[in-house]
């Protein structure tokens, strides 16, 4: 009797035994969507990349000083000066080169069969490179103090910025020569402007 009970035990046992074994359906299910969203998606977490920890050198803070430096060098007045030099100094050779290269400088209407001095010729020079100096500063802190402005406005740092910039420029210099003038100077700034945007872009 007690072999009989013992053996409908022993039955009982290995009958639940493999059906304990298998996993139940039943249970939650991990979308694969999910995954991603964790890994790569919004609710990715950004962890903050330590140098220490990650083998390089630590950066030290800031000083009061450094920032303020930065905050001068991003404002659009310190743009405009540097274009400001930068457009003298590139007018001012490029002065100097086409009268390098012009048969005209130092002629003297009046007489035109005399030929003139290297010192007349240096003057000349001289004159054409500071009038071409001081136009390309002019222009160039224009130019760079209209795109800073325009750029932090907007918010957003792309094509159009020196687009509207160009136009505003050329339209301010053309519209001493009245209004027809301003307007092509205007189209004619922007299409530039933005020619030389596609192509450093």
């Amino acid at each position: 009797m007690a072999a009989s009970t013992a053996a409908a035990g022993a039955g009982a046992s290995d009958s639940q035994g493999p059906a304990s074994s298998v996993p139940s359906m039943d249970g939650p299910t991990v979308q694969y969507s999910s995954v991603l969203e964790h890994l790569i998606g919004d609710k990715r977490t950004v962890k903050e990349l330590n140098p220490a920890v990650m083998g390089g050198l630590p950066v030290p803070p800031k000083s009061d000083e450094q920032k303020m430096i930065e905050r001068g060098m991003e404002s659009c007045a310190f743009k405009s000066l540097l274009a400001c030099v930068g457009g003298f100094v590139l007018g001012g050779a490029f002065g100097v080169f086409t009268a390098g290269i012009d048969t005209n400088v130092g002629f003297d209407p009046k007489d035109p069969l005399r030929t003139p001095t290297a010192r007349e010729v240096l003057k000349d020079m001289g004159q054409r490179g500071m009038s071409y100096a001081k136009n390309f500063a002019i222009v160039g802190a224009m130019f760079s103090c209209t795109e800073c402005i325009i750029e932090s406005h907007r918010g957003v740092s792309d094509w159009k910025n020196a687009v509207y910039s160009g136009c505003v420029t050329g339209g301010a210099i053309g519209f001493r020569a009245g209004l027809k003038a301003g307007v092509l100077g205007c189209g004619g700034f922007a299409a530039f402007s933005a020619a030389i945007e596609y192509y450093l872009r």
